[in-house]
């Protein structure tokens, strides 16, 4: 699916770019990676870390859909932006995540110490490949 198609059938729109929401975005999603690693993972926070450790992956993509001049609606939606970029593995593993932490919020379904544990090593290293996607940005938030 092209990004033209895209816009049109999953609801992503043409916007502004805006460095300071980008960097707010970025700075929050670190600030909140750095909170999740103090956190340990049992059996009554697994499910609030899972959701945590995706919404700090979700913040970054939408930090860089806005660095590309778009603002995207729905979390399904990335997994097609990515592709559309040329990044369909990050894109799989990002519909991976997704569709966990929506069976997790929507359907009440359990997830183990070990799961939330591999899944979060997963998702800080999938951070990190996101990371190298953002274009440079100066100092100050201007690109």
């Amino acid at each position: 699916m092209s990004l033209d198609q895209f816009e049109r059938k999953l609801g992503v729109k043409k916007a502004e770019k805006d460095p300071a929401l980008i960097a707010s975005l970025i700075k929050t999603a670190k600030k909140d990676m750095e909170f999740l690693a103090t956190i340990e993972v049992n059996d009554l926070s697994a499910r609030k870390v899972m959701g945590n450790y995706y919404d700090a992956l979700r913040a970054m993509l939408e930090a860089i859909a806005l660095d590309r001049g778009y603002k995207v609606y729905s979390h399904e939606a990335f997994t097609e932006f990515l592709k559309g970029l040329g990044h369909d593995a990050i894109g799989k593993q990002f519909d991976r995540f997704r569709r966990i932490r929506n069976s997790i919020n929507y359907y009440g379904t359990d997830i183990s110490v070990e799961e939330v544990s591999q899944h979060k090593e997963d998702i800080i290293r999938l951070i990190d490949k996101v990371n190298l996607l953002f274009r440079p940005i100066k100092k100050g938030g201007k690109p």
